[in-house]
C-alpha cells in the first residue's frame, strides 16, 4: 500500500493556497482506481478550540469528498491531548493498526517534529497544519513531511504598510519565545523593515511561555516608560489575553497607544468571549485570509454544535477549520506537486470594537489595501482608505506613535567653545543668570530639527573646549550623545561617530588679497575680432567705391599707384568725418557717404558706451592665482585653530608644517593678510561667505574648491536617530525654515570696509592706453623719419651739384693761368667784375 501511495505522490505543496480557499473537488483529478480504500489518519488536540474545529472540518471534508466522487475514503481521528508522547503514540497506533497512508493535523512544532520522525521511518507522508514549519525540518524529513497550511510570514509586510500609512517610524516588537518556529518571524520582519526606508524597531521584548503574573506586568512597566507607543504582539492567544488584561490595568490601553497583533492571535479572536474583548478594545489585527463559503459555514455550525455543545456561544469556523478542510481534500485528491509551502499574500485587517471585532478590509502584497477581494477591487497604499479606525482610549485623532517618556534622560549635546565664527555657534557666560548661553546658526537649526523628529527628545547643551577631532571622539567615549556646531564631515571621524546629511555648503576655499587690474589692450575689448575685421573691410570697401566714383572728376586723387593707394586708405578712415558736400561731384558718392556716416556714428557710439562701462567698473583679481604658487614659494598660509584644515593642508595639499599658521578669529585673518604676515587663508565654504561679507573690499577667493564634507550633526555609530535627524533636516530645508535661519543668523553680516579708502571707481591713467599711445606716436615717428629721409636725400642731391660746380671752377682756375691773368686784367678794368672776382 505504501509503495502504491508513494508512486502516486510526487511532492506536496499548496499550490492552490496562493489565495487560500475552500477546495472544490474535481473528479478528473481523483485517482482512477477507486476500489482500494484510502485511509487518512488525523492527530489533533481535542482539548483546544483549534483541535476541535480541525476535527469537525476534516469530517465535513471527508463527507463532501465521498458525496462528490464516490471514492472509498476513511478518516481516523485521534486526540494528542497536547502531549508529545501521546502524539507519538497515536501516530504509531494509526500506522500499525489502521494502516493509514497519510497523517494530518499537528498544530505545534513539537508535535510536528516528533510525529515526522515516526512517519519518516514508516514512509508515511505527514501533513502539518502548523503554518511555520522550519525549513530545516522540511529538509530533514523530506519527502515525508509537508506544510499543509500557507506561510503567514508575509504579514510582516502588511504590518510595515500599516505603520507607513500613519507615519509611525518606530515600534516595539513583543513575541513569545515558545519554540524555534516562534522566532522565525523575526528575520522576515527584519527583511520587511529593510525594504522600508522609514520604519525601524525601537526595542524587542521576549516573553517566556511561563511568564508569571509578576514578570509580565514588569515587562509592560518597563516598555511603558519608553517613548515608543506602537506595539506588535506575536504570541499565543492565551499569553496575548493575559498581556492585554495587564496592559489595561496599567493604563496602556488608553489614548496614545497602538496595539497590533499577528495572525497567531487574530485568527482565534472569534473564540473569545465578550468580556475578553473589552480588555482588547482598539486593537488592530492582521489575520489569515480565506474565502468562507456559506455552505461550509452552515455545515460546520450545525455539526460543531452537536459535537461540541460546550462551545455553544461561538460556533463560527475559524481559519484553522478552513485550513483543515482544504488540507483534507487535497490529501484525498493526491494533488501533490511540490513540498515547499506557498506563502499567503492576502491578509484581512480587523479592529476590535466593543464586545467583538469588525473586518476593515484586506492588504494584498504588491497592491495595497482594499475593502474587498474581487476583480473590480481598487487598491490604496494607505490604511486610512478603509475608513475610521477605533484606537485604544477612543481618541478623536490618530495616535502619533510616541509620547514623552517618564524616565527619559536628556540628550547630552556637546557644543564647541572655540568656534571661530560666532555666527555659527557661540557659548557665552551669562553673568546675570549665572549660566551658559548657546547661540548661533547651528544651535537654532538643531532646535528646529528636534521639533520635527517623530518622537519627543529632551536635551541639554554641554560646552567642550578642545579640538574638533577630540570633540567627535567624545561621542565614541559616550560622553556626549550628539555634537552640534561647526563640525565638518571628515572620513577619518567616521571611526568614532556618524554624521547626518550636511546642512551647509561643502568645500574648502582659499582666500587671498585682491588687486585692481585693467588690461593694456582694453580699448579693443568692446568689439570682437570679427567685428573689428568686418568694420575695417567695410570702411576700405566704402573708400574704394568713393574713389572709383570721384577719381575722374578729382585730379588730386589720381597719380601713381602708390599715391592712389594712400588716398584710398586715407578715405577709408577720414571720409566719414567730412561733411562738406561740395567736395564731392556725384550723388552716388553723397548717398554712399550718408550711409557710411550713419553706420559710423552708431558703431562709434556703441563702442564708446561699451568702453566706458569697462573702464568705469573696477576689476578685482586675486594677487595669487593658485595654491601651487604659494607652496612653491614657501609662503605662509592661515587656517582655523582646532579645525581639520591643518592636516588637509599638510597631508593633501603638501604645505610644510612651518608654513601654516593657526588663527582664532576672522579679525586675526584679515589683519595678517593686510600686513602680509600670511599670503592666503583656507576656510570651509560656510565660513567663506561670512568672511567675505565682512571684508568685502580687500579679499577674494582664488583657485579651485577643495574637497570638504560641510557641517553636520554628529551622532553615535549605528544610532537609529541618524536617519531621523537627516529626514528632519530635509523637512526643515524644504519648509523654508533653513533659509530663514540662514538669513537671520548669517545673512545679517555687514561689510566693515564700506567706509574704507578704497574707491569703487578709480581715475583712468596711462596704464590703460599706453599701447594705444605708443602705436600712435610710433606711427608718427615712423612717418617723420620717412619724411626726413626723403627730404634729406633731395637736399644732399642739390648740395652735391653745387660742390661739383665749385670744384670745376677751381680746376679751370689752376689749369689755365693765362685765361686767369687776362681775366683778372679785364676784371680789374671793370669794377663790377672786380667785385665779383673778389667775392
Amino acid at each position: 500500500m505504501k509503495n502504491k501511495l508513494m508512486s502516486i505522490i510526487v511532492i506536496f505543496t499548496i499550490c492552490l493556497f496562493k489565495i487560500p480557499f475552500i477546495v472544490k473537488i474535481d473528479a478528473k483529478s481523483i485517482r482512477s482506481n477507486s476500489s482500494d480504500p484510502f485511509v487518512i489518519g488525523a492527530i489533533v488536540d481535542m482539548s483546544s478550540r483549534v483541535g476541535k474545529e480541525a476535527r469537525v472540518a476534516m469530517e465535513i471534508a471527508i463527507d463532501d469528498f465521498r458525496a462528490k466522487t464516490n471514492q472509498n475514503l476513511t478518516l481516523y481521528t485521534t486526540n494528542s491531548k497536547g502531549n508529545i508522547v501521546q502524539a507519538i503514540h497515536e501516530a504509531t497506533y494509526l500506522i500499525e493498526t489502521h494502516k493509514v497512508e497519510a497523517i494530518l493535523g499537528l498544530h505545534t512544532l513539537k508535535e510536528v517534529v516528533s510525529v515526522a520522525e515516526v512517519c519518516s521511518e514508516a514512509q508515511v507522508p505527514t501533513f502539518s497544519l502548523f503554518d511555520s514549519v522550519p525549513q530545516w525540518a522540511l529538509d530533514q524529513w523530506a519527502p515525508f513531511l509537508f506544510q499543509a497550511s500557507p506561510s503567514q510570514f508575509s504579514q510582516t509586510k502588511a504590518f510595515v504598510a500599516i505603520l507607513e500609512s500613519y507615519g509611525w517610524s518606530r515600534f516595539t516588537f513583543i513575541y513569545e519565545d515558545t519554540n524555534s518556529a516562534s522566532t522565525q518571524i523575526i528575520p522576515h520582519l527584519m527583511e520587511a523593515i529593510k525594504e522600508s526606508s522609514t520604519v525601524e524597531i525601537s526595542s524587542i521584548v521576549k516573553l517566556s511561555p511561563l511568564s508569571s503574573s509578576f514578570s509580565l506586568p514588569k515587562e509592560l512597566e518597563r516598555i511603558s516608560k519608553e517613548q515608543c507607543r506602537v506595539f506588535l504582539l506575536h504570541s499565543s492567544l492565551e499569553t496575548g489575553v493575559r498581556l492585554f488584561q495587564n496592559a489595561k490595568n496599567m493604563g496602556m490601553m488608553e489614548k496614545g497607544y497602538v496595539w497590533i497583533t499577528t495572525s497567531l492571535i487574530t485568527d482565534l479572536l472569534h473564540t473569545l468571549n465578550s468580556s475578553t474583548f473589552s480588555t482588547m478594545e482598539g486593537v488592530l489585527g492582521i489575520g489569515s485570509f480565506f474565502s468562507q463559503f456559506d455552505e461550509f459555514t452552515t455545515k460546520f455550525q450545525k455539526k460543531f454544535k452537536l459535537e461540541q455543545p460546550e462551545e455553544e456561544e461561538n460556533n463560527i469556523p475559524g481559519v484553522f477549520a478552513v485550513q483543515a478542510y482544504d488540507a483534507t481534500l487535497i490529501v484525498a485528491s493526491l494533488q501533490f506537486v511540490d513540498q515547499k509551502p506557498i506563502a499567503s499574500h492576502i491578509f484581512p485587517i480587523i479592529n476590535v470594537i466593543g464586545k467583538y471585532y469588525r473586518e476593515l478590509g484586506f492588504w494584498s502584497e504588491g497592491l495595497g489595501f482594499s475593502e474587498f477581494i474581487n476583480e473590480k477591487t481598487t487598491y490604496d497604499t494607505c490604511l486610512k482608505s478603509l475608513g475610521y479606525i477605533f484606537w485604544p482610549g477612543k481618541p478623536l485623532h490618530t495616535p502619533i506613535g510616541w509620547a514623552i517618556p517618564t524616565n527619559a534622560n536628556p540628550l547630552r549635546v556637546g557644543v564647541p567653545t572655540m568656534a571661530m565664527f560666532k555666527k555659527f555657534v557661540e557659548v557665552k557666560y551669562d553673568h546675570k543668570n549665572h549660566n551658559l548661553t548657546y547661540k548661533g546658526y547651528s544651535i537654532e537649526l538643531f532646535k528646529e530639527t528636534i521639533k520635527l523628529l517623530p518622537y519627543y527628545l529632551p536635551y541639554e547643551f554641554h560646552p567642550f573646549n578642545g579640538t574638533y577631532d577630540s570633540l567627535v571622539e567624545q561621542v565614541y567615549l559616550k560622553k556626549f550623545d550628539v555634537i552640534v556646531g561647526d563640525v565638518s564631515v571628515v572620513s577619518r571621524r567616521y571611526k568614532y561617530a556618524e554624521f547626518t546629511h550636511p546642512y551647509t555648503e561643502t568645500g574648502l576655499v582659499m582666500i587671498v588679497p585682491v588687486t585692481s587690474y585693467h588690461g593694456q589692450w582694453l580699448f579693443v575689448k568692446p568689439f570682437t575680432l570679427s567685428m573689428w575685421a568686418l568694420t575695417i573691410l567695410i570702411n576700405i570697401y566704402n573708400a574704394f567705391v568713393i574713389w572709383l566714383i570721384e577719381h575722374k572728376n578729382t585730379p588730386e586723387i589720381g597719380g601713381s599707384a602708390l599715391n592712389r593707394t594712400g588716398i584710398l586708405l586715407s578715405l577709408a578712415f577720414t571720409r566719414m568725418f567730412f561733411t562738406n558736400g561740395d567736395e564731392v561731384h556725384s550723388n552716388l558718392t553723397r548717398m554712399t557717404t550718408v550711409a557710411w556716416l550713419l553706420a559710423a556714428i552708431i558703431i562709434g557710439q556703441c563702442y564708446t558706451a561699451s568702453l566706458t562701462s569697462m573702464l568705469t567698473v573696477k576689476r578685482l583679481i586675486p594677487k595669487v592665482a593658485d595654491f601651487e604658487t604659494l607652496k612653491n614659494g614657501n609662503a605662509v598660509v592661515g587656517y582655523g585653530q582646532g579645525a581639520h584644515v591643518a592636516s588637509y593642508l599638510v597631508d593633501v595639499l603638501g604645505f610644510k608644517n612651518r608654513n601654516i599658521r593657526a588663527f582664532t578669529s576672522p579679525e586675526g585673518y584679515a589683519r595678517a593678510l593686510k600686513n602680509r604676515e600670511i599670503s592666503a587663508v583656507f576656510l570651509e565654504a560656510p565660513f567663506t561667505k561670512l568672511f567675505l561679507a565682512k571684508y568685502c573690499k580687500s579679499f577674494i577667493t582664488a583657485g579651485p574648491t577643495f574637497g570638504d564634507g560641510g557641517f553636520a550633526f554628529v551622532l553615535p555609530k549605528g544610532s537609529p536617530m541618524v536617519a531621523d535627524f537627516t529626514k528632519a533636516l530635509l523637512n526643515v530645508s524644504e519648509s523654508g525654515t533653513l533659509q530663514e535661519i540662514e538669513r537671520r543668523m548669517i545673512g545679517s553680516e555687514k561689510c566693515v570696509e564700506m567706509d574704507s579708502d578704497h574707491d569703487e571707481y578709480e581715475s583712468l591713467g596711462l596704464g590703460s592706453f599706453w599701447s594705444l599711445l605708443v602705436l600712435t606716436s610710433g606711427t608718427s615717428t615712423i612717418a617723420l623719419i620717412i619724411y626726413v629721409v626723403i627730404n634729406l636725400r633731395d637736399y644732399c642731391r642739390i648740395e652735391q651739384k653745387s660742390i661739383i660746380s665749385i670744384f670745376s671752377d677751381v680746376k679751370k682756375y689752376f689749369v689755365n693761368p693765362r685765361k686767369r691773368i687776362s681775366r683778372k686784367v679785364s676784371d680789374v678794368e671793370s669794377p663790377k667784375n672786380l667785385n665779383l672776382e673778389m667775392t
